[in-house]
């Protein structure tokens, strides 16, 4: 492989397997993490000198615009996405309604009858979980989409609810994938391949499927890991089984079509700690993800597992690593008292970065362009030594930023 004529899909593969690319690759939009707000978007379009669009909202909760392949190109961008049946790799003009969020924003979505204005500003959207209705709403002072309570209720009276394992594990099976189903994504993700050269980051059916946040919420689930570790086992056991299951299914006809698969958003870490200790993972995480990864690497050996997993989750980075990710995102260094330079050299030639281009908290909504231009210069020069890293925000680019700050990010990482 020629490294002064790569394609984007070539450059990605090069990086993810720590070798020298000719450029640092980049992404936006590759996950639902690494995106752009549909708000931001528009601004962004214009300060390219670009026709202007209605943004096509692929992730309505976090409100993510689903960046277009001109853009992409502005940007220096190398990544498509195939996020639940939706691509930026060709357009799908049917799959896409026109709905306008209280007069604050025209975009496309998926369904407009999921949403409904209301006088005072609010939108509510009707979202599906299961065998429930749950809405969402956005005031007119937020850019997203919020469930009550962080749709994680926190009851501290009485027995923590553990689910009956029993009743998920027939509703695993009933969830498993159909011929005609994966017939379906596989001409969807040879469609996506053959027609662009980028890299393409499957969103979809295969995921680790188990995290912190598990069955009842963030705010509950590490207590059963400490008070029923038990049930916790059993509980990812029987996820597994299925989890297994799904990608001998379906990972053994997509990949010839796919590069990157999401895995799993699982943020471990606030802004300053971990949520579960090390040991926690370790007994109750570890060997799981072991199983899972090592079946996607046994059927697709050249398709690379990512995982997100916010905050400040330095000391479980090695458990990360043996659990056999490929990636991991979105090198969230601000949190916790570790440098960029310190995650890169635990992480050199061991697991590959995506994403800590620049502080999303500080730096990008607060500093001045040139704050903004010296910092991407100085933490991609570092993160790309030996390589292994793809350049992106830490997590999305705000409502708030300024379009000129994210052209000068982009064409700062170099």
């Amino acid at each position: 492989m020629n490294s002064n004529n790569l394609t984007s899909c070539q450059r990605i593969m090069k990086t993810l397997n720590f070798e020298k690319p000719d450029k640092l690759p980049k992404d936006l939009g590759g996950m639902a993490s690494t995106g752009i707000s549909a708000f931001a978007y528009p601004k962004l379009v214009a300060a390219l000198g670009l026709p202007p669009r209605l943004p096509k909202i692929h992730d309505t909760i976090q409100m993510l615009a689903l960046p277009d392949m001109d853009v992409l190109d502005a940007l220096g961008c190398d990544v498509v996405t195939a996020f639940h049946g939706v691509t930026n790799a060709f357009d799908k003009p049917d799959k896409w309604q026109e709905y306008n969020f209280g007069g604050r924003l025209s975009a496309f979505v998926r369904r407009r009858s999921d949403f409904q204005n209301y006088d005072d500003g609010t939108t509510v959207q009707s979202v599906k979980w299961g065998n429930r209705i749950v809405p969402h709403r956005m005031v007119k002072s937020s850019y997203v989409f919020d469930e009550e309570h962080g749709g994680q209720p926190l009851s501290l009276t009485g027995d923590l609810h553990m689910d009956d394992l029993k009743q998920i594990r027939k509703e695993l099976q009933d969830e498993q994938l159909r011929d005609d189903d994966i017939e379906q994504i596989k001409q969807y993700c040879k469609q996506i391949r053959e027609s662009t050269d980028k890299a393409v980051f499957f969103n979809g059916p295969i995921n680790t499927g188990i995290g912190i946040g598990g069955r009842g919420g963030i705010a509950v689930f590490p207590v059963l890991c400490l008070t029923e570790p038990n049930y916790v086992a059993d509980l990812h056991e029987i996820i597994t089984t299925y989890v297994i299951n799904t990608i001998s299914l379906l990972l053994k006809e997509i990949h010839p079509y796919i590069d990157i698969i999401m895995m799993g958003a699982d943020d471990w870490g606030t802004q300053s700690s971990l949520i579960a200790s090390p040991d926690i993972f370790k007994r109750l995480f570890l060997p799981y993800l072991v199983r899972i990864n090592g079946q996607c690497h046994k059927i697709a050996p050249n398709v690379k597992t990512f995982l997100h997993s916010c905050g400040a989750i330095y000391p479980i980075i090695d458990l990360i690593i043996e659990s056999g990710f490929d990636i991991l995102n979105p090198v969230q260094w601000s949190a916790g008292n570790h440098s960029y330079k310190q995650w890169k050299d635990k992480c050199r030639n061991r697991i590959a970065l995506w994403g800590g281009g620049v502080n999303s908290q500080t730096t990008l909504p607060l500093g001045s362009i040139d704050n903004v231009k010296k910092e991407v210069a100085d933490v991609t020069k570092y993160l790309s030594i030996d390589n292994g890293y793809v350049f992106s925000n830490i997590h999305n680019i705000l409502a708030e930023i300024e379009p000129e700050k994210i052209i000068t990010m982009y064409s700062a990482a170099k």
